[in-house]
């Protein structure tokens, strides 16, 4: 299968790669992203185009033919990206245009993350915008879409975010699972990573005209991370 990943600089993108390595099933992985240091490792060629918003908007750059699945792992938050509408441009202006542009390809999966909570009509920008994103991917009619929403990620980043460092903390000294808070645990980005491939080889549409929406909340996506370590 030949992959078209967005984000790969990212926490969960950088995940999605190293998870790649090991499924012989994946032949290519193409990078859209500003900065990236190209290395292909063993057995997974890595084709990186560096990408901004201007190339992509304007046309330059678009979805490349024999795409099998995109892998959109583009995501910021309000304070990194420095206003609500550069933060929408990121979380939701990007990942639309990347569907439109796979959709007219043909492209037969598309893998999104949003987020805990995400609801179209939330009062909460963050929530609303993701839940947006969500309602206008559905609409695109992919044979396949999945949704991935996780809770607070945590993993190595190059800049520290406090929030998830605290996050990261309590998931350790909080029992989530005996006060029936399970799905709100702070998650690794390795974990979310896994579940986007486990969908990707094991969520098979059964009839093509049909397109298939499947939605993994964080619970899931913890089960599947802790089931599928390599």
């Amino acid at each position: 299968m030949k992959i078209l990943l967005l984000g790969g600089t990212g926490l969960v993108g950088k995940q999605v790669l190293l998870s790649l390595l090991f499924y012989p099933q994946i032949k290519k992985v193409i990078v859209w992203a500003r900065h990236f240091e190209n290395s292909s490792k063993p057995n997974l060629p890595i084709e990186v185009i560096k990408v901004t918003w201007e190339d992509f908007q304007s046309g330059k750059v678009s979805v490349p033919d024999g795409i099998d699945a995109v892998f959109c792992c583009l995501g910021t938050t309000i304070g990194k990206a420095g206003s609500q509408e550069k933060f929408r441009e990121i979380d939701y202006d990007y990942p639309l245009l990347a569907a439109k542009q796979a959709k007219e390809k043909n492209v037969p999966g598309f893998y999104v993350i949003t987020a805990m909570g995400s609801d179209a009509n939330s009062s909460i920008f963050y929530n609303r915008v993701k839940g947006e994103l969500e309602k206008e991917l559905m609409a695109l009619s992919f044979p396949f879409l999945g949704i991935f929403r996780p809770s607070l990620l945590i993993g190595e980043r190059e800049k520290l975010r406090i929030g998830e460092k605290v996050g990261e903390v309590l998931g350790h000294i909080i029992p989530f699972g005996l006060f029936g808070l399970k799905k709100y645990k702070p998650i690794q980005a390795e974990y979310v990573a896994k579940s986007m491939i486990y969908s990707l080889l094991h969520d098979k549409p059964t009839n093509p005209s049909k397109p298939v929406v499947k939605i993994y909340e964080n619970d899931i996506l913890w089960e599947i991370g802790k089931d599928h370590s390599f």
